[in-house]
């Protein structure tokens, strides 16, 4: 009998790669107990960042390419070996299981190939290059920052990401009780697989999970206690209850009502309080103009790759242009909600310009002198944010964020 995790693990595989769907949608239709469906998860998402050096050392002993599910059983069996560092006895084995079930015929050469696999493939997979973006993204990026950068992106994106708390209170106090690291930027990074409704101070509130890049736009933005602050696409609430907690005063926007249920939840349990609207951003009009809006534009996520790995094997570059006018339509709409005098924070968990810096251009960017900004961040008045970025910390998901002023 195979072990479940890996059947599930094997079943993302194949809905990412053959089906193209998303790993989010993947688990939200399957049921599976909480430990099972966790360790599936990592499983599957190990091969989806690595599937570039597990086949550069699964090469040498295959002599054709074997059918679709029995690839996708020796690559899980190859990165649990060779990046996971799991036993080889018990991954061969579970891995000839699983092979028998998608190609009887193939067990021989799945037991023979992994076993040479386990004591002369770590050279190999360990020299290979990261898993290669798809062309469509990777042509882009090359033009935008060259091909070195792309080298490093996905570099990044190999290595994985770690979890980032930001904290409701203080945050040295929270790294402290976490057993975590205070990063520049005021966030708090665990490394290492954690239990995050097991750790000291979530069933209180204490802090919520937030990438350390997400978490700046509302930083930036700086709203202040007793302010009327709007924030547009607000699910799943990091930055909701980011702005809360500073003190404002916060109408919090998004189209989907089973998201805004997420944040409702987020400010129940952290003890933070949103106006919550269940609205088209393009339709809704809101009754008095606002001190400071955050747009965080809907956009092709490209910056959360290290994050998200399936994400490159499902999206095509269909949609962008669409992606692209959509956001000028919102930043134009939302820039005509603010007071006189009034500030807007437009940002994009995005690695495109056309997401970014071509979406500011005909506006007045406000240079900020925060303290927590680096000099290197600094692109056309706003901030470009990699994930080959912090390489000291462990990295960080890709943004673009600039502060707008309403003249």
């Amino acid at each position: 009998m195979a072990d479940a995790a890996r059947e599930l693990a094997l079943s993302f595989i194949k809905g990412v790669l053959a089906q193209r769907i998303m790993m989010q949608d993947l688990v939200a239709a399957t049921q599976a107990p909480p430990e099972v469906m966790a360790r599936a998860q990592r499983l599957a998402n190990e091969v989806l960042r690595r599937i570039g050096p597990a086949d550069a050392a699964l090469k040498p002993w295959l002599k054709k390419a074997p059918p679709a599910p029995v690839r996708d059983v020796l690559r899980l069996a190859t990165v649990e070996l060779l990046a996971l560092g799991e036993a080889a006895h018990g991954v061969v084995s579970e891995a000839v299981s699983l092979t028998r079930q998608a190609s009887p015929r193939a067990t021989g050469m799945a037991n023979a190939v992994l076993r040479k696999v386990a004591e002369e493939g770590q050279a190999v997979f360990d020299a290979a290059p990261p898993t290669r973006l798809p062309n469509w993204l990777r042509g882009r990026l090359g033009a935008a920052y060259g091909n070195a950068v792309v080298a490093q992106i996905e570099a990044a994106h190999g290595a994985g990401a770690p979890l980032d708390l930001t904290a409701k209170g203080d945050p040295a106090a929270l790294a402290e009780a976490v057993g975590g690291t205070l990063l520049p930027s005021g966030s708090v990074r665990i490394t290492g697989p954690v239990q995050v409704t097991a750790l000291p101070g979530f069933e209180a509130g204490a802090f919520w999970v937030q990438d350390a890049a997400a978490a700046l736009p509302a930083k930036l933005l700086g709203a202040r206690a007793g302010e009327r602050v709007l924030d547009l696409c607000a699910a799943p609430g990091g930055k909701t209850m980011q702005l809360a907690a500073a003190g404002a005063e916060v109408v919090a926007v998004d189209l989907s009502e089973r998201r805004l249920k997420r944040v409702e939840e987020n400010l129940a349990r952290t003890g933070l309080t949103a106006e919550l609207v269940a609205a088209d951003v393009l339709a809704w009009v809101p009754e008095e103009p606002f001190d400071a809006i955050l747009l965080d534009a809907p956009c092709s996520a490209t910056g959360t790759i290290r994050r998200h790995p399936d994400l490159p094997h499902v999206k095509d570059g269909k949609g962008l242009k669409e992606l692209f006018a959509l956001q000028a339509a919102m930043l134009e709409r939302a820039m005509g909600w603010l007071k006189p005098g009034g500030r807007l924070v437009y940002c994009t968990c995005s690695l495109l310009p056309e997401e970014g810096e071509a979406q500011v251009a005909g506006y007045e960017v406000v240079h900020s002198e925060a303290g927590w900004i680096e000099a290197g961040w600094r692109a056309q008045g706003g901030l470009r944010l990699r994930p080959d970025f912090w390489a000291e910390h462990g990295g960080m998901d890709g943004f673009f964020m600039a502060a707008l002023q309403k003249a």
